[in-house]
């Protein structure tokens, strides 16, 4: 099969990314091997390429966004049959026995494993899944709109549950790519008053567009005191800035893996007052579930730019250089193979 793969790290416009070919791979008794149809391209797999995140596998196929059909199953697997239309998202294993899986919280499962690091991705013809962490697509939508719902649209979920955002209140995003302009329209339909702070007129225009009560700079105030934010953008410098936008009691979530250095804070200006700083790590299963039901009821939709499976490496250079708005995906436009 026709496969993407890093091989060594380093600046995406240096050519991180090979376009080779490799095997299609075996399904595990327990897996699925999944025929991809479409790949959201998310800012971890340019983390991934770029060496910000530390190898994991060597030659790694990147892409944790993917929709397909099921080719074939493992002798164990029950639940899923040829042909079923799955989603395979960037948390893959988890030990189930750890006391962070016991008590719910798989997301921070010292023996996590994931799609694009650890394992094989979607930046290929093909696939594999544990069936147990695969999720079941019966929406009506396209292959393509769905595709960034399964890691951006999850994350931004996630994000806004740990930005703890009061019923009817005011929410900051902090850059507005692929995560946040879901995260957006799910904030906005459930009643929230969104301010977006970002670079790029053609991502504050979609901002606008979607409902969001203003756009400006990224250091730009806020018309209103805060309730609760989230820095999608990967920049520790606006840590600070986002921090004293926020009203007395509000919450500031980090929702990238990576995170350049933070500047020093100041504890008058930027902690006072019960304002509280977290991160976002991963998701559960159980986020998955709750975001795709919320998003079919809410008919969320991503914003889409297409790209072949060929052009992966243009897809994350123009994602690295903020050249749409957006996510972008990957479209397998090559034949099914038997």
């Amino acid at each position: 099969m026709h496969a993407w793969e890093v091989g060594r790290p380093g600046p995406i416009e240096d050519g991180p990314l090979r376009f080779t070919e490799k095997p299609v791979p075996v399904p595990r008794p327990d897996e699925l091997l999944v025929h991809v149809r479409a790949s959201g391209v998310c800012r971890t797999d340019l983390h991934v390429s770029e060496g910000d995140l530390p190898v994991h596998r060597p030659g790694v196929t990147p892409g944790h966004e993917v929709v397909g059909v099921v080719a074939a199953v493992g002798e164990d697997v029950r639940d899923y049959a040829p042909a079923d239309r799955v989603g395979v998202a960037w948390l893959r294993h988890t030990d189930g026995t750890c006391a962070y899986c016991v008590r719910g919280s798989e997301n921070l499962c010292p023996r996590s494993r994931y799609t694009g690091w650890d394992a094989d991705g979607g930046y290929a013809e093909y696939t594999t899944v544990p069936a147990a962490f695969a999720y079941r697509l019966l929406m009506d939508a396209d292959d393509v709109t769905v595709a960034p719902l399964l890691c951006a649209g999850i994350i931004g979920y996630r994000a806004l549950r740990r930005a703890a955002l009061p019923s009817g209140g005011r929410l900051g995003l902090y850059g507005f790519g692929g995560s946040a302009h879901l995260c957006a329209q799910l904030a906005v339909a459930q009643g929230a008053t969104v301010h977006v702070m970002t670079r790029g007129a053609a991502a504050r225009r979609l901002a606008l567009e979607l409902g969001c009560a203003s756009a400006g700079e990224p250091y730009d105030v806020p018309p209103e005191p805060l309730d609760s934010a989230i820095l999608f953008a990967p920049v520790g410098d606006l840590v600070p800035v986002a921090l004293r936008a926020l009203d007395r009691g509000g919450v500031l979530a980090v929702a990238g893996i990576h995170l350049s250095d933070t500047p020093p804070l100041r504890y008058e200006s930027e902690l006072f007052y019960e304002k509280e700083l977290r991160s976002v790590t991963s998701n559960t299963r159980e986020d998955g579930k709750e975001f795709l039901a919320l998003a079919a009821r809410y008919g969320l939709r991503a914003t889409t730019h297409r790209y072949p499976l060929s052009e992966a490496g243009q897809a994350l250079r123009d994602l690295k250089a903020g050249r749409f708005d957006g996510a972008a995906v990957l479209v397998n436009d090559l034949p099914a193979r038997h």
